[in-house]
């Protein structure tokens, strides 16, 4: 480009991606009454090139200001699961099995919404992921399914480690894309040749298209916009109409080609991604749940990719990233947190669906 450039502009801008020094185009528009000289190599006066600064965006969030989410939990402590199936306040545990043609065991009137989330009104609320797949699906993520850790290692908790749940059947050690080391930039702990199961908790009660969408915790999220005085009001069915969550299997490798810029919005659905999703209702999750101690945030909706897939490890680094610029705090959902045991069949609804998608 010629050196004779000419811009009275009104507005001067710099720009970074990924904190390098770039050049970029950039639209210029008049309504000063100025003018702008190009050189001879770009007669165009509809854009030009700029070369940018060196401040890193990547992570910056919006300015700071009120979070009307912060401390929207509401506190409802966990239950003995055996006192409170016989006592009929048992809605579903999670993770549960997802197998085709699993049915639980535990009798609900309640049923999932069998639609995406979008069509009824609910929002992402937060993004986390567990250590292992929570949820089972035989033949896909299961006990027969290997990781970086070794089999001998999984499903119960190391020393200074989270409890591992099951893992997906695709790790090859002789496989570069699954041995070779990532340089994480901003997920922390995270394992090329790992399974890690996604979710993407998701309410109608969100503060939805706003700054404040995302939130650490989840909870905060979920009840941003519902205080007890509503919550208790509300039936088994009208919670599970409003509260859900997306969950998807992937085992990290070291690949370009698996690359998915956008993890944070929600499950991917592209071709076999998100095609056979398994749907029931069900709890919270998380460590602190087993088959003797259950969870009280329920019944919710679960929509569960039944399918596991191969996702670059750039794809979770980004979607860190993308949850470093949130204006909440998301620092505490970076990494991967323990999985649950296995919901006992008698704690597992009996609702379970099935759909293909085209």
């Amino acid at each position: 480009m010629s050196s004779n450039l000419i811009l009275p502009l009104s507005v001067a801008a710099v720009v970074s991606v990924v904190g390098m020094s770039i050049t970029a185009i950039v639209g210029v528009t008049r309504d000063n009454g100025g003018t702008v000289v190009m050189g001879s190599n770009n007669p165009s006066p509809q854009s030009l090139l700029i070369n940018t600064g060196n401040v890193d965006l990547t992570t910056r969030g919006p300015p700071s200001g009120v979070n009307p989410c912060d401390g929207a939990k509401i506190q409802l402590d966990n239950v003995q699961c055996a006192a409170a199936a016989i006592n009929g306040q048992l809605n579903g545990q999670s993770g549960a099995n997802v197998t085709k043609g699993y049915v639980g065991d535990l009798d609900v009137d309640v049923e999932p919404i069998a639609e995406p989330y979008y069509k009824k009104g609910l929002c992402p609320v937060n993004v986390h992921w567990h250590e292992g797949a929570e949820h089972l699906s035989v033949g896909e993520y299961d006990e027969m399914g290997t990781g970086p850790t070794g089999k001998e290692e999984a499903h119960r908790a190391l020393a200074g480690e989270v409890r591992e749940g099951f893992q997906c059947r695709y790790y090859d050690e002789n496989e570069d894309m699954f041995t070779k080391p990532y340089e994480w930039k901003h997920c922390v702990g995270m394992k090329v040749g790992q399974t890690y199961e996604v979710h993407w908790p998701h309410s109608a009660a969100g503060s939805c298209g706003t700054v404040n969408q995302y939130q650490t915790p989840f909870y905060d999220g979920v009840f941003c916009n519902l205080d007890m005085d509503t919550l208790v009001t509300l039936g088994a069915q009208d919670i599970a109409n409003n509260v859900g969550v997306q969950a998807q299997v992937f085992t990290i490798v070291n690949d370009e080609t698996y690359y998915y810029p956008d993890l944070m919005r929600g499950m991917v659905v592209d071709g076999a991604m998100g095609s056979d999703i398994a749907y029931y209702t069900g709890s919270t999750t998380g460590t602190s749940r087993d088959n003797t101690i259950c969870s009280q945030y329920s019944p919710i909706t679960w929509q569960v990719d039944r399918k596991c897939h191969v996702v670059s490890a750039s794809s979770f680094d980004k979607m860190c990233a993308d949850m470093k610029a949130q204006r909440d705090d998301m620092s505490d959902d970076l990494y991967a947190h323990g999985s649950r045991v296995l919901v006992a069949d008698e704690f597992a609804a009996d609702n379970g669906k099935r759909l293909l998608r085209a």
